[in-house]
C-alpha cells in the first residue's frame, strides 16, 4: 500500500512541495518500526539508506575505539537522520538508537541524487540539517574545553527542552526517557557528579527529576547556571 503523503506534508524537509511530489518522494521510501532500545543502524555500518523519524526520539551515541559512548544527540520528529551520503561517507559516523518506540522511514541512497535533482527543497533541507548539526557539535566541543561541568549539563538540559521539551504545570518536561547516565554521557562527565547536581538543582527548586524523566521548572534559573551567572554546587 502506498505512503500517505499527510504524513510528511507538514514537515520542513518538504516544505513547499505539492501532492504529486510528496508521492513521488514517498514512492521511493519504506515505512519502518524501531522497539525502543534497537538499532537504525549501527557506527560504521555500511551506509545504504538515509532516513526521516516520523515518531519517537532517536539517540545518537558515538563510541571511542576504547569502549567509551557518548551520546552526541537526539534527533526529533520530523528530522532527517543518517544522511551519510550528503556528508560524502560510505558508513555511518555513529549509531542511531531509538530512545522510545519509533516509526522510520528510509529511502535507499540510490534515490538521493534524483531527489534533490528533482525537488532542491529537499536536498536544501538536508544541507541545513548538516550545517546546523555540526555548529552545534562545535559548540559541544567548546564547551568540554571551556565550561565546567555544572555548565556543561545546564547547557545540555536547556538544548534538549528546546528541541523536545513539553509544557506540563510543572514546567518543561523532556518528553522521552532519560537517565541521569545518559545525561553524562552527553556531558563527558560522570553519573556520581549528574546525580549530586541535579539533586541540588531540585533543592533549589531549578529541576525535577525522576525514574528517567527530567523536567525544568524554573528555565531562566537553569540558563543562568549555564551561562556561569548563578552560584551552584562546585563540581
Amino acid at each position: 500500500m502506498p505512503l500517505d503523503r499527510s504524513l510528511i506534508s507538514g514537515l520542513p524537509a518538504f516544505a513547499g512541495l505539492d501532492g504529486k511530489d510528496l508521492d513521488a518522494i514517498l514512492s521511493r521510501a519504506r515505512s519502518s518500526r524501531f522497539p525502543k532500545d534497537s538499532e537504525v543502524f549501527g557506527q560504521e555500518e555500511e551506509a545504504t539508506s538515509f532516513f526521516l523519524l516520523l515518531s519517537g526520539h532517536i539517540r545518537v551515541v558515538r563510541t571511542s575505539p576504547e569502549g567509551h559512548q557518548v551520546i552526541a544527540r537526539y534527533i526529533t520528529e520530523g528530522e532527517l537522520f543518517g544522511i551519510a551520503i550528503a556528508m560524502g561517507r560510505t558508513t555511518y559516523p555513529a549509531s542511531a538508537v531509538a530512545a522510545v518506540d519509533c516509526v522510520v522511514l528510509a529511502w535507499p541512497n540510490s534515490a538521493w541524487a534524483e531527489l534533490q535533482s528533482r525537488f532542491p527543497a529537499f536536498g536544501a533541507s538536508a544541507y541545513r540539517t548538516i550545517g546546523s548539526r555540526l555548529q552545534e557539535t562545535q559548540a559541544q566541543v567548546m564547551e568540554m574545553s571551556t565550561q565546567q561541568v555544572e555548565q556543561r549539563i545546564a547547557h545540555a538540559l536547556l538544548r534538549i527542552v528546546s528541541q523536545s521539551g513539553r509544557k506540563t504545570p510543572e514546567g518543561i518536561e523532556i518528553d522521552f526517557p532519560i537517565t541521569r547516565q545518559d545525561i553524562a554521557e552527553m556531558t563527558g562527565t560522570t553519573l556520581h557528579t549528574v546525580s549530586r547536581l541535579l539533586s541540588a538543582w531540585e533543592d533549589q527548586g531549578i529541576v525535577r527529576s525522576g525514574r528517567q524523566k527530567v523536567t525544568v521548572t524554573d528555565p531562566h534559573a537553569l540558563m543562568l547556571v549555564s551561562e556561569h551567572r548563578r552560584k551552584g554546587p562546585a563540581a
